[in-house]
């Protein structure tokens, strides 16, 4: 059965994906991305111009991707906004488990990439300047007096916990990622 142009861009991103997360965008060639697609090398440059087109296409897929989970898993469902920041923590736990997770690949890209000017670059640290705003809006939806402090606060826990996994695993520093969580949004709500 042939694919679609549709359908092989999106096999094409998905197998890119799997090699970039879990080998380096740097390690990977087109080359090895076609062959493991099952595709031709011109039908992967049909669709993406040069690598750096696939690489930007795979972390903007990422992007789309990271924020549909986060905003289901941070949904308001009638919860309170503080359930529903550690409830991202809670699911964060369970994603970054050594079967599922290198660490976040949107970190990976920036060290990978680090010419601010490249547009996949330009896309992951858009994701995390996104990430930064969501828990603004939920810090302010928990009625925090700064909620850009509380959100920069946030960012950089949950941030931690990605980018310690990789080397200290689940059992280290990211274990406490809820915990700091907690305490952050104690702190900022005052004294009960």
């Amino acid at each position: 059965m042939r694919r679609s142009a549709a359908e092989t861009r999106e096999h094409l991103l998905e197998v890119a994906h799997d090699l970039f997360y879990w080998q380096g965008i740097k390690g990977v060639g087109v080359d090895k991305i076609a062959a493991t697609a099952g595709v031709a090398p011109t039908t992967l440059y049909r669709l993406f111009a040069s690598k750096d087109d696939l690489i930007t296409a795979y972390v903007t897929r990422a992007d789309g991707l990271y924020k549909e989970w986060f905003d289901a898993t941070a949904g308001d469902e009638g919860r309170p906004a503080r359930a529903r920041v550690l409830a991202l923590f809670d699911a964060q736990t369970e994603q970054i488990q050594p079967d599922r997770c290198r660490g976040c690949p949107f970190l990976m890209a920036l060290a990978e990439i680090p010419d601010a000017a490249h547009p996949a670059h330009q896309a992951a640290a858009g994701t995390k300047r996104w990430v930064r705003a969501r828990f603004a809006d939920l810090a302010a939806s928990a009625g925090v007096a700064s909620p850009v402090d509380v959100a920069d606060q946030l960012a950089l826990a949950f941030e931690g916990a990605y980018a310690s996994v990789q080397a200290l695993g689940v059992d280290g520093p990211a274990r406490h990622a809820r915990r700091l969580a907690e305490l952050i949004l104690d702190a900022a709500s005052g004294p009960a």
